[in-house]
């Protein structure tokens, strides 16, 4: 990933620092609530431990910015180059992902301190700093956002894997419906797509260039719970014809006969494993009305061919996106669950779900990695991946834009992704 090129303005310097501040400020409050045990929670390699987020976010600023650009920065602990690189293959070894829960020293109120020092340090250095170091510290803030919204997708798993699960969540007011699903006419022609402006944008976002779409409709909200569930009740998992073939394997070695963390109760209802803000995390009665959550590529893909519709490519979703473009719930709203559409037309474009798209994630035409080491940040993940878009209700609201790309592989599910049909 790489930020764009403008120059930080003189004024831009207290904006940066204030900005550096509330997204640190975010980090901490997001994780207030868990115990040092559950900082330390790693429920499959592809999570990561809490403390290890905060741990890697502050190794980000101290590797890109502090030792490189910040004459007399002493390191708060050399051990911790090796210890908090994720993926870095151009600073050497890293410990394996899949055993981040291993890490039990250094401690929590180490990593605190280690957070601690680093900030000290980068506000001070941020005093004199020039625009190249602006552009790191921007792709800094950028990059511990995407780890405040991944935080609270791997806690909520771990605290799902445990045989001791919280305790459920009061009984909470269903809404019988959503808001009627309709269609929103795009036109076809050439559209341009990808990051426009001289704000940030990573570097998979770039070069924008022109695509050709055919006409087409996009839902004006998300699938919902209960729409979802006529899928299952109409033997969606129990149909071969409706899956791809790679995910109908899925569906058979790993079992699944709902989305993650529904599990259905003697009476017929189902519940899910949800988190409420971070007063109460544990079961609850499925809400009829909410966008349906926490499905695979596989099972947003069966639904849509179900339901004799398609998912939406990522271009269509970008020209979509721009055109009507609707607020949802994110992080900044402290409810950290998907909530029901409050209205008709454009519903939820941003926020509450990722939405799964039709499009592998691969490179835009003419795409050159960043120079230097945060080019390894997206390029070398362009293979069986596929894209979603929109943010979720844990995206830091400032964090997302329609030209955003993010992805996983088809089979992820811990993430919060659902999504919006078109035909």
């Amino acid at each position: 990933m790489t930020a764009s090129t403008a120059q930080e303005p003189i004024s831009g310097v207290i904006s940066i620092r204030q900005r550096f501040r509330d997204i640190h400020a975010t980090s901490m409050r997001i994780t207030s609530w868990l115990s040092p045990e559950d900082h330390m929670l790693q429920s499959m390699p592809e999570a990561s431990p809490a403390k290890w987020h905060l741990a890697h976010t502050t190794w980000f600023f101290e590797t890109f910015v502090l030792q490189p650009y910040s004459s007399g920065y002493r390191a708060f602990d050399s051990r911790y180059k090796y210890l908090f690189n994720s993926y870095y293959k151009q600073l050497g070894s890293h410990p394996y992902r899949g055993s981040r829960g291993l890490l039990s020293r250094p401690s929590l109120d180490q990593i605190h301190a280690y957070r601690a020092h680093v900030d000290a340090a980068l506000q001070a250095f941020l005093e004199s700093a020039s625009a190249d170091v602006f552009a790191l510290v921007e792709l800094g803030l950028n990059h511990e956002q995407q780890h405040q919204e991944l935080i609270l997708t791997d806690v909520k798993h771990g605290l799902w894997s445990g045989p001791l699960r919280p305790e459920a969540i009061d009984e909470v007011t269903l809404d019988a419906a959503a808001f009627r699903l309709s269609w929103m006419e795009i036109d076809g022609g050439i559209h341009l797509i990808g990051h426009e402006g001289d704000d940030f944008a990573f570097d998979n976002e770039f070069p924008r260039h022109e695509v050709l779409l055919q006409p087409f409709r996009i839902a004006s909200r998300p699938v919902t719970n209960s729409e979802y569930l006529e899928f299952m009740q109409d033997g969606g998992y129990r149909r071969p014809e409706l899956w791809l073939s790679d995910g109908w394997d899925a569906v058979c070695a790993q079992g699944w006969q709902a989305p993650l963390y529904w599990q259905r109760q003697e009476d017929g209802s189902w519940r899910q494993f949800a988190l409420n803000g971070m007063s109460a995390v544990g079961m609850k009665p499925v809400n009829p009305a909410e966008p349906v959550c926490h499905i695979s590529y596989y099972e947003a893909e069966a639904y849509a061919r179900w339901f004799g519709a398609r998912l939406p490519t990522e271009e269509e979703w970008e020209v979509a996106a721009t055109r009507l473009p609707s607020r949802g719930t994110f992080l900044d709203d402290n409810t950290f669950h998907p909530q029901p559409a409050r209205g008709e037309g454009s519903q939820q474009i941003f926020g509450d779900i990722w939405e799964w798209t039709a499009s592998p994630y691969i490179a835009y035409p003419g795409f050159k990695p960043a120079p230097g080491l945060v080019g390894e940040y997206n390029g070398k993940f362009m293979c069986n991946q596929f894209v979603l878009r929109g943010g979720s209700c844990v995206t830091p609201a400032r964090h997302i834009r329609a030209s955003y790309r993010n992805f996983f592989p088809p089979h992820a599910r811990w993430q919060f992704s659902g999504l919006r049909l078109a035909k």
